[in-house]
């Protein structure tokens, strides 16, 4: 491949109209991505009490009014909610997952309440009521910011000036996998603009990212980029090698991060640890833990149960539909393992005709496209089977709406990994080890993601990283995600 100078590197960049990777602009691009981010926490934290206030006086005796003293406690105590926000590192919050920004989010929002409800106490005349309303908005502040965030990320995430440049030390199989991850999740905001590596067979280009080398114009690199992030993805090379790069080039960045050799653990929730000046990981099955499972069962019970309160009118319907449509059962139920490889039935609406099993023979023994496609996702986009109503419970996923009974019955959980049958188990390729010491979800992180383009064995990583990556906000935002998918009609086979 050709090499590249540095002086073609810059020419090259600014020409490609890829001018938004370069580091001479990142403080700009840092303040306007804190702006927008302020003005998204700000509006919505300043509708959260209004539209709290709103519903309080519709349903209180008392009347709240907005006063000048409430208008007063509220400007007195935004900056606090924008302060705990700084402190976590949500401004402008590039290189934060959405799930530790949901965190972030829930940890600072909780303290600066609390504060407000202090300060309350210290301005006059403000009422029960209004204090009484604060709790709701405190609610409703939990519940649009990070959806406030997630719409300014997904609208800015394609603009030329979103984001922050980074410099990849290395362009072997790490480097590779570092920049496609980056490249996709844009919203992240590290964008990688040129990657550097000694092995002249790797000059090029990875996911149209110049790679040049060799390691030696690293300073010059960051000098004429401005560049502050640099990640060393270098894991295969030897440790006194490996030591000698971190020490010479880390010092021409504000921020280095390092990838472990740890690919086989990569989907591992990692701690570091401190011993004495050693340095260790800390690895966790985190739904593993009898606590995690107790308060994720109580979890299911609660919402489970108001959701099938909720769903019955529609339920009826469907069983009508149903009925109607096609000959057979309303019900459909399916052996599948749970929890500790046990069996029990799921409940669904049925979907299929009466000689479901019979079509499919046919058809898989008649087409060899349709069957391998079978043989790798273990169903069929176009499927045969599915009756006029079955199609439209499967794309809205409702035919799934009996399995809130399953959930309170204590079988699967609403998330969680995919529920298998039990003859799909020689085929889970020993992932079945760790996945069925959990109980199986009605939406899981597979299903939020790309579902219908996800083989077998990427659905059964994926389930293997849900049980060791779980918190109670990891399910939380595959609900929020499973109600939009849902809702748009993407969530079908």
């Amino acid at each position: 491949m050709e090499t590249l100078t540095l002086k073609e590197l810059t020419k090259l960049i600014k020409n490609d109209n890829i001018s938004y990777s370069l580091g001479e602009n990142t403080f700009l691009r840092k303040a306007l991505a804190t702006a927008i981010f302020l003005i998204s926490d700000l509006t919505l934290l300043i509708v959260s009490f209004a539209v709290a206030v709103t519903i309080s006086n519709a349903f209180l005796t008392e009347k709240i009014e907005i006063t000048k003293n409430i208008i007063n406690l509220i400007i007195l105590s935004l900056p606090f909610f924008l302060i705990a926000y700084a402190l976590r590192a949500l401004y402008p919050g590039y290189g934060v997952d959405i799930i530790e920004e949901l965190r972030s989010l829930s940890y600072s929002t909780t303290i600066a309440f609390i504060i407000f409800g202090l300060l309350s106490y210290l301005v006059k005349d403000i009422s029960y009521e209004f204090r009484l309303s604060a709790m709701l908005s405190y609610i409703l502040a939990l519940i649009q910011l990070p959806i406030g965030r997630t719409l300014v990320r997904r609208i800015c995430s394609d603009k030329s000036w979103w984001g922050i440049p980074v410099v990849v030390i290395g362009a072997g199989r790490a480097g590779e996998r570092v920049i496609d991850s980056l490249t996709k999740q844009k919203q992240i905001g590290l964008r990688p603009i040129v990657a550097v590596d000694d092995d002249i067979d790797r000059w090029g280009y990875i996911k149209g990212v110049p790679v040049i080398g060799g390691l030696e114009i690293i300073p010059d690199v960051a000098a004429r980029l401005c560049n502050e992030h640099a990640i060393i993805a270098m894991p295969r090379v030897r440790a006194p090698r490996q030591k000698e790069i971190i020490n010479k080039y880390s010092k021409y960045f504000a921020h280095i991060t390092i990838i472990p050799d740890m690919f086989g653990l990569s989907s591992l929730w990692v701690s570091v640890r401190d011993f004495g000046g050693i340095l260790g990981f800390e690895l966790q099955q985190r739904l593993l833990s009898r606590s995690a499972q107790i308060r994720k069962r109580i979890f299911d019970i609660i919402l489970g149960t108001l959701l099938l309160l909720l769903s019955s009118p529609l339920m009826f319907v469907i069983a009508i539909l149903v009925k109607l449509d096609s000959r057979g059962k309303v019900f459909f139920k399916q052996e599948r393992m749970g929890i500790g490889d046990s069996r029990f039935k799921i409940i669904k609406f049925r979907t299929m005709h009466s000689d479901a099993e019979q079509r499919l023979a046919a058809i898989l023994n008649s087409n060899p496209n349709l069957r391998k496609e079978y043989e790798i996702y273990h169903k069929l986009k176009d499927d045969p089977r599915l009756t006029r109503v079955g199609k439209f419970l499967r794309k809205y996923s409702l035919d799934e709406l009996p399995q809130f009974w399953n959930v309170i019955r204590g079988d699967m959980s609403l998330i969680g990994p995919r529920a298998y049958i039990p003859w799909e188990k020689i085929k889970m390729n020993g992932h079945d080890e760790i996945i069925l010491k959990v109980k199986p979800g009605i939406s899981g992180l597979w299903q939020v993601t790309d579902r219908n383009k996800s083989s077998f064995e990427e659905r059964n990583l994926m389930d293997v990283y849900y049980i060791r990556n779980w918190s109670m906000f990891l399910d939380i935002y595959i609900l929020a995600r499973t109600i939009a998918v849902v809702l748009s009609g993407r969530s079908g086979c």
